[in-house]
């Protein structure tokens, strides 16, 4: 009886949701706004449930972050676990004709959140932690390359991991890529949730891992030239991302610095203000991303330069609560919707994902850890940059993401890199627990208590 009620539920609930018929995926072209609208609604609802649920219980029971708990249950609501279990219902409500929608969301989410992060930058801290943030930067980048030329030939032997045809040097480029990446929306989170935002520590990791990703996404833009792409690819992603930085990096604060002046003049920040920031805001990620680096990089470097004071004040408590808590875990669950995690269900594959995964492990932790040392560093502190750099999350799906929609690597490799993802991110933040965060909350350094700031809740 049960059995038969639950057959008869999900069969209303298809109906409702593909009002068009009851085969969601073959009405996708017929598909009106008023349909997307019905599962627009439905999406969010239950992501923001599953994110809170989710979250909590990596808080309560594993001492992770809220933004470690977002991106699992962002895999939680995609084909991993959800489409595993009810396939007709996770089809029902994530249709492939709707991610558009659903992506659209996610990338404004991301956006706006990195675009809050930018305006807590502290310039000063980097100028006087320049040496290290450098020298972390160049080691991030260096080492995973140098670790992707000594993996990369050996990977290539395993049928099903590349594409077949593929250049050694695309291979290697794109695996280096991958290893280098540091989950520069993750790392902000976590730093921002430890109460690092106005730290020396939080602005060194933040300025590497920014640069860190920056030259990912140029190496990915060469790979995708040299894969057929085109080198206008390159040479507009590079060559536009790096214009547009200096252009925002040398009149930005001068240009904006009338906002300031009058949210400082009113004491509050106007609606107006607010509308032509957020208007700004979107044209910069839509440079970055018409460039083909990445809008959340706009957002940042927009941040950077935004007048401090009342107006950045103002800014987080009109925007930050919407980013965080109903926009950013759109980001997730996107992700999680194209990730798989059953395709490494073989021994040897299994022993490849582990190989992947000890050498990212060394090449960003060790190589971060040993350049902050070099640089002058303790060792506690070098060791919390280590542990922060490490973390990919996000970043990497959208990464091997970019990789298999382009024929780049194979479902087995991308399952794989998407394992190497998701346990770096996770030990990421009781790594940086054990050798950083507890002994400074003890001292008095962070400004948060037990971990906790207005963003986990």
């Amino acid at each position: 009886m049960s059995a038969n009620w639950g057959n008869q539920a999900l069969e209303a609930l298809s109906k409702i949701l593909s009002p068009n018929g009851p085969a969601v995926e073959a009405m996708a072209n017929s598909y009106t706004p008023t349909d997307f609208s019905v599962h627009f609604f439905l999406q969010l609802a239950l992501i923001l449930i599953a994110c809170r649920v989710v979250g909590w219980i990596g808080r309560k029971f594993l001492g992770q972050p809220q933004v470690v708990g977002e991106m699992i249950a962002g895999v939680v609501l995609g084909p991993s676990l959800f489409g595993l279990l009810f396939p007709d219902l996770q089809s029902a409500i994530f249709p492939q004709a709707t991610k558009n929608v659903l992506y659209s969301g996610a990338q404004l989410g991301v956006g706006l959140y990195m675009f809050l992060v930018g305006t807590t930058l502290r310039l000063d801290h980097f100028q006087s932690k320049a040496k290290s943030a450098i020298a972390v930067s160049a080691a991030g980048i260096i080492v995973p390359f140098l670790m992707a030329i000594a993996i990369t030939p050996l990977l290539l032997t395993v049928p099903g991991l590349f594409a077949d045809g593929i250049s050694t040097a695309n291979a290697t480029l794109f695996m280096g890529a991958c290893i280098a990446l540091t989950a520069f929306p993750m790392l902000a989170r976590i730093i921002n949730e430890r109460g690092l935002a106005n730290s020396s520590l939080g602005t060194l990791s933040l300025t590497a891992g920014a640069f860190d990703d920056a030259v990912s996404w140029c190496v990915l833009a060469v790979v995708l030239a040299t894969f057929g792409a085109g080198p206008g690819v390159a040479v507009l992603a590079i060559g536009g991302g790096l214009g547009y930085t200096l252009l925002i990096m040398l009149f930005g604060k001068r240009l904006l610095a009338p906002l300031g002046r009058m949210v400082e003049r009113e004491g509050e920040m106007s609606t107006t203000v607010l509308g032509i920031t957020l208007a700004l805001f979107c044209t910069s990620a839509f440079i970055m991303d018409a460039v083909g680096i990445h809008a959340i990089f706009g957002g940042f470097i927009l941040g950077t330069v935004m007048p401090r004071g009342l107006f950045a004040e103002e800014l987080k408590r009109k925007v930050e609560p919407l980013a965080v808590v109903l926009l950013l875990p759109m980001f997730f669950t996107y992700s999680g919707l194209n990730t798989r995690m059953d395709m490494v269900n073989t021994l040897p594959l299994l022993m490849i994902a582990l190989g992947i995964l000890v050498v990212s492990i060394l090449a960003k932790f060790g190589a971060c850890w040993a350049a902050a040392r070099i640089s002058g560093e303790d060792n506690r502190t070098a060791l919390g940059i280590g542990a922060l750099m490490n973390s990919r999350g996000l970043m990497e799906l959208i990464i091997i993401n970019i990789g298999l929609q382009k024929g780049i690597i194979e479902p087995t490799l991308f399952s794989m890199m998407v394992l190497m993802a998701i346990v770096t991110t996770m030990m990421a933040g009781p790594l940086f627990e054990l050798v950083y965060g507890r002994k400074a909350r003890e001292s008095g350094e962070l400004e948060t208590l037990n971990g906790k700031s207005a963003t986990t809740t």
